[in-house]
């Protein structure tokens, strides 16, 4: 699948979904840099692309840069807020709270 997203991007066709789609696929392969690239490129290409900003603190999490992951999160849940994404919002709410737990 990622190759064939690859191919897509190569040959010109960027697009936020292009790029959630490849930032998915680098997660599922366990590849978490490459994925806050393409992740990052989405939240740039739509900002209003909540599900790529809870993606991208997902892959910021792996990473372990937890205050970029924080920061993703929530923007993410103003943007889903705004657009009545109740689901994403409720989602990334829980992944900050967790972020946020003493350890």
């Amino acid at each position: 699948m990622r190759e064939r997203l690859e191919k897509l991007l190569a040959e010109g066709r960027d697009n936020a979904l292009l790029r959630f789609g490849l930032g998915n696929s680098c997660l599922q392969e366990d590849d978490a840099a490459s994925a806050v690239i393409h992740l990052q490129q989405a939240t740039l290409q739509d900002p209003s692309y909540s599900a790529a900003w809870k993606l991208l603190g997902v892959a910021l999490r792996k990473l372990e840069r937890l205050d970029e992951a924080e920061l993703a999160w929530n923007t993410g849940i103003k943007v889903a807020q705004e657009h009545g994404d109740l689901q994403a919002v409720k989602e990334m709410t829980v992944f900050v709270k967790r972020l946020q737990k003493p350890k």
